[in-house]
């Protein structure tokens, strides 16, 4: 297994309050350099203002990819419409997902967390649920339960989701084999929990009902597939990464890569021939 550095990103525990834990540096160094350290507080400074504003114009994505006939979706304006029963129904279901907080004395939670770690490293015995091991995968410190603050049960969900339904994608975005990388690449699990918390916003899902173009189409694929939330996590990772090759980021721009990402796929979100979550163009990334 190829390890590379890493700083942390805040969870989406950040955005509720810039949170003091120390930043961690992998402890596998195959260059075997001496340690480089960095003030967290500034480092955390530059990446809380995630997912605050959509970026226009201030980066093209991927070549010039998606030019498809979109109509607007800058709007904030209220867009008056009656939703369908199943709309209602499936809606409400994801609603109900997102207020289940993330508990670590919960059976299901538990094996949850096991099962993504089983399909992450499978024939790799996990010595406990608090362990150094955690942060192979990406996540801040021993116990993965401190960064699930903010986005709960539901961003572990998500990438058990990604882990089950598209190894393959799954695998070349955590082990970072597309491209060339940089030398400091963002945390993968941190990094997961952060596009959960972009989606909810971007989608509106925290209103009664959603007030944007994008959030209005979303209910419309909600409808043909209850999983359009779960595999539009799995694109809207893809496509980070894509983005994050594209630019060539280092870890100080995690938060413009995820704003150029959000943008683009709202932009997909806004194409009047998408009606099923398979017609976004980025699905295919998840095949690449």
């Amino acid at each position: 297994m190829k390890f590379r550095r890493r700083k942390c990103i805040p969870s989406c525990a950040s955005h509720q309050g810039v949170d003091e834990d120390e930043l961690y540096w992998d402890r596998k160094k195959q260059d075997k350099e001496s340690a480089w350290s960095h003030n967290s507080a500034h480092v955390i400074s530059q990446l809380a203002q995630c997912f605050t504003n959509a970026m226009f114009g201030s980066r093209s994505w991927i070549g010039g990819l998606f030019s498809r006939n979109n109509r607007r979706f800058g709007s904030t304006q209220f867009l008056d419409y009656t939703l369908t029963p199943i709309q209602e129904e499936r809606l409400q279901k994801l609603k109900e997902r997102l207020g289940v907080p993330y508990d670590e004395t919960w059976n299901e939670h538990q094996e949850a967390l096991q099962a993504l770690w089983d399909a992450t490293f499978p024939g790799v015995k996990l010595k406990g649920m608090i362990s150094e091991q955690w942060k192979d995968m990406g996540w801040q410190g021993a116990n993965p339960a401190t960064d699930f603050r903010g986005c709960g049960f539901l961003s572990l969900e998500n990438l058990l989701y990604f882990a089950r339904n598209y190894p393959v994608a799954f695998s070349r975005v955590r082990l970072k084999q597309s491209g060339e990388r940089s030398e400091w690449e963002y945390p993968f699990a941190v990094a997961g929990i952060n596009v959960s918390f972009m989606l909810i916003q971007m989608l509106d899902l925290h209103s009664e009902m959603p007030k944007c173009l994008p959030g209005f189409n979303f209910l419309k694929l909600l409808a043909k597939d209850k999983d359009a939330f779960d595999i539009l996590y799995c694109i809207a990772f893809t496509m980070m990464d894509a983005q994050w090759l594209a630019m060539q980021a280092s870890y100080m721009q995690f938060n413009e890569v995820l704003q150029v990402t959000r943008t683009q796929l709202e932009r997909e979100l806004s194409l009047e021939d998408v009606h099923r979550i398979h017609d976004l163009p980025a699905y295919n990334f998840l095949f690449q």
